[in-house]
């Protein structure tokens, strides 16, 4: 919320917003604070008096539901509340529904969830990266008592999230942060091509030792080329896995949403000869496609790490072909141009109906005009 008041959302027209809710005895304020020399806004929700009330899943969502909010903001945060009660109820063996909410029911915690969601919308902001999070370690105190740091429910939301140790002995990313991230960001790892517009600083409440204690946010328009985007790579090499079985286990993987699955033939210890399996994914696809590694393979172990791509945009087209209609993939080069490539299926459907070389139609759309 301090970044996104820093980087230009009014104060006033948020205010406007959060008073829809139905919340009463509490007040906002933004202050401009230093955090190592370097000044950003803090966003602080001051309770008139203690709040005691712990909010099961439904008292949230009508509270949400009785705000001034535009239908994408209403079913954002809904998205975001649903998410932290799944999780909570994971860690603590109850249905979503039965899960009572402490601190994250508490007036602030709606405050900054509605909150963020709504500035990110008033300042057009239409996708949001990040950088991989940094945890922190130790202990905090809570309603169900000390509780490691991260969080339990902060750890089961991060899944698929590249994270790394910050080295810092206090709670860096809390289960409201981690739901945001997780419901609001597009991708991790370096920064996307881009014009900066804005910046904006959020203060936190610490003033920590080891770094300033600060979250940045630049805003502004990307550039028109390429994307980038983070994908998780998993790798397994395997030595006594069938033929059969290899066949399957790419079918099951590339059904399951992989992005490309590849083997690779390898030398193993004692000079067995073997395979390389690797499965490129989305990072939130990371568990779910080790899942079918290790249940479809006799691997004992998958090695993953997050890298960067480009991709170029490509859409499917039809054309005029010397058979008909054929379907083919237009692929948008940086420069604006185009060109196409064969789409198999389609080729090899145009070859058995009119008993043409599968190749020949290959040809024929390979030698297409480009743009």
């Amino acid at each position: 919320m301090g970044s996104l008041l820093d980087a230009g959302l009014s104060f006033n027209e948020l205010e406007q917003c959060l008073k829809s809710l139905p919340f009463e005895n509490y007040r906002l304020e933004m202050r401009r604070e230093a955090r190592k020399h370097i000044f950003g806004t803090r966003f602080i929700v001051l309770p008139e008096k203690k709040e005691h009330a712990h909010r099961d899943l439904d008292a949230v969502l009508k509270i949400i539901d009785q705000g001034e909010l535009s239908k994408p903001v209403r079913e954002k945060s809904i998205e975001i509340f649903e998410n932290i009660a799944g999780v909570e109820g994971k860690v603590h063996n109850q249905a979503p529904g039965d899960v009572h909410f402490h601190e994250v029911g508490a007036v602030d915690s709606i405050i900054d969830i509605v909150g963020t969601v709504y500035g990110i919308e008033r300042l057009k902001i239409e996708k949001l990266y990040a950088s991989p999070l940094p945890l922190g370690s130790g202990f905090a105190k809570t309603a169900h008592g000390k509780i490691p740091l991260p969080a339990p429910a902060t750890l089961a939301l991060l899944k698929g999230i590249p994270v790394y140790d910050s080295g810092i002995p206090h709670e860096m990313v809390t289960p409201t942060g981690a739901a945001l991230v997780k419901c609001l960001v597009t991708s991790f790892g370096k920064m996307p091509p881009m014009v900066i517009r804005q910046v904006g600083y959020g203060a936190g409440s610490r003033d920590l030792e080891e770094r300033p204690n600060l979250l940045r946010i630049l805003i502004g328009h990307e550039q028109s080329e390429p994307d980038t985007e983070t994908v998780v790579i998993l790798e397994t090499n395997l030595d006594d896995t069938s033929p059969e079985w290899m066949g399957y286990l790419m079918e099951r993987l590339l059904e399951a949403g992989a992005l490309d699955v590849i083997f690779c033939p390898v030398h193993m210890k004692k000079n067995r000869p073997g395979v390389q399996v690797q499965v490129i994914g989305l990072p939130d696809q990371r568990d779910k496609l080790m899942k079918i590694l290790f249940r479809e393979s006799a691997t004992l172990g998958v090695r993953f790490q997050y890298s960067q791509r480009r991709v170029l945009k490509r859409s499917v087209a039809e054309v005029d072909s010397p058979w008909g209609k054929l379907k083919v993939k237009k692929v948008i080069k940086g420069d604006g141009g185009f060109f196409f490539l064969p789409e198999y299926e389609a080729c090899r459907e145009v070859a058995l109906k009119n008993d043409r070389p599968l190749r020949e139609i290959f040809g024929w759309v390979m030698g297409l005009q480009r743009g």
